[in-house]
């Protein structure tokens, strides 16, 4: 076997493998033996076929693929450790000769990491600021969800909530039939098509009426989209929405602890500030974690992207392949455009999660047994009746595993923000870095 390296960029190693024809013949042997076994070649017993026999009855090729399939993965990691090789993930590999066999594979190597001068970042996090009018939203919010709806006698308005019964085809087949629709009458309201609320107003209680409107060309089926939908409605009843008036009995209504108006307005008060806090506090890691990587210089295997934009589709359908072509469907789009569109967000994640393990291993941050058992409860405090089965199950190996790392990370994105308020100042060679402390999640978090 003759291994080449052509060419190491972008943290992959460019192999070029040429196997010797005694190799390849011990493969494909090794390959009719296999396969013999289990073939009924016509005149002979199982197993008992000749090679040459075999060989004409099965085709040669289907016998060097046999052999291909196990002779390149070996060769592979022969190379590698000939080349003195570490691959983090499986390599491409691409049969480019048949006569001598011989292959290229691209093997992805660990990532290279050069942290830029972190200690230089001098960064402060934005004010959460919180305005009466914020609050005077939210109790407005509020408002709507209490109100009740109640008939009215007058022509429809804008915000009314109305019963009807439809009628519609597009192109003369049936597009919405329903009796008895509920339906809030809403300005900019785009179903089931735009400019449908708008017909709505001015109609009256037992009114019939017929109009066109045009379906968007968006997020719609392809058979409907920018077609023309034809609408008859018959108007049944007309409610209006009548709104709690703001005091005490309101307030109590949301929630038996509020005595009064003002108790309401300080609760929701203090929670928006704290949202706004966690918002800011996000926010600012963020913006920390980007300055160091962008005074970093890395080099990274394109593999380790593919990975993430699968992870991102894992987790935003939950694993589901049906969910996932269910919404390639719904919006038009193919698997490759989908991971297209991914690529930004999942290649600014890598770069975060390589500069900030570089981080970790710089500054040497470690996470103790004392405090994964610390999280632990953290995490099953409010678990009620489950709370030992839940502790049992984040006992686990991998789940300690995963809390470990997930602690350790937030260590360092905590380290990195105290150096960017603090000024803190670069530990010499032989200090050891003081650990942060972990702030409580349910202060902070």
């Amino acid at each position: 076997m003759k291994v080449t390296k052509d060419k190491t960029e972008n943290s992959q190693a460019y192999l070029t493998i040429e196997m010797d024809p005694e190799e390849t013949e011990k493969s494909v042997e090794s390959a009719y033996k296999r396969m013999v076994k289990s073939a009924r070649v016509p005149g002979f017993r199982k197993g008992k076929a000749p090679r040459e026999i075999f060989e004409r009855y099965v085709g040669k090729a289907s016998l060097l693929e046999e052999a291909l399939n196990s002779m390149v993965p070996q060769a592979y990691e022969d190379a590698i450790k000939e080349q003195e090789l570490e691959a983090i993930a499986q390599p491409e590999i691409e049969v480019t000769k048949m006569e001598p066999v011989t292959f290229t594979a691209v093997v992805p190597l660990k990532p290279a990491i050069e942290l830029g001068d972190y200690y230089t970042i001098k960064l402060q996090p934005d004010k959460a600021e919180i305005t009466e009018s914020n609050v005077d939203d939210v109790i407005e919010h509020l408002r709507h969800q209490y109100a009740t709806w109640e008939p009215v006698e007058r022509a429809v308005e804008l915000n009314d909530m109305v019963a009807f019964d439809v009628e519609s085809s597009v192109d003369g087949e049936t597009y919405i039939n329903q009796k008895g629709a509920q339906y809030q009458v809403t300005a900019e309201q785009v179903f089931p098509a735009p400019g449908f609320s708008e017909q709505l107003v001015g109609m009256t209680k037992g009114q019939e009426k017929e109009f066109k409107l045009t379906l968007p060309e968006e997020n719609m089926e392809e058979k409907y989209a920018g077609k023309e939908v034809s609408f008859k409605i018959t108007l049944n009843e007309i409610k209006q929405e009548m709104l709690p008036e703001m005091n005490d009995a309101f307030a109590q209504g949301v929630d038996a602890e509020f005595k009064t108006m003002e108790a309401l307005k300080e609760r929701t008060l203090s929670d928006l500030t704290k949202r706004a806090e966690e918002r800011v506090k996000a926010d600012f890691e963020e913006k920390v974690i980007d300055a160091v990587v962008d005074i970093s210089k890395l080099e990274y295997p394109p593999v380790l992207v593919h990975a993430e934009i699968h992870r991102i589709v894992d987790q935003r359908f939950q694993g589901n392949q049906q969910e996932v072509e269910k919404y390639l469907m719904s919006v038009n789009k193919t698997s490759e455009e989908l991971h297209e569109e991914l690529e930004p967000i999942a290649e600014k994640s890598v770069r975060r999660s390589l500069v900030l393990g570089k981080v970790i291993e710089t500054e040497n941050i470690t996470v103790d047994d004392v405090e994964i058992d610390k999280e632990i409860d953290e995490i099953t405090k409010d678990s009620g009746e489950n709370k030992e089965s839940i502790i049992k199950v984040l006992n686990t190996p991998d789940a300690r595993g995963s809390i470990k790392q997930r602690l350790i990370t937030r260590k360092a994105v905590l380290y990195l923000t105290e150096i960017a308020v603090n000024s803190k100042k670069k530990k010499k060679k032989t200090e050891k870095v003081e650990k942060p402390e972990l702030e409580k999640e349910d202060e902070n978090e």
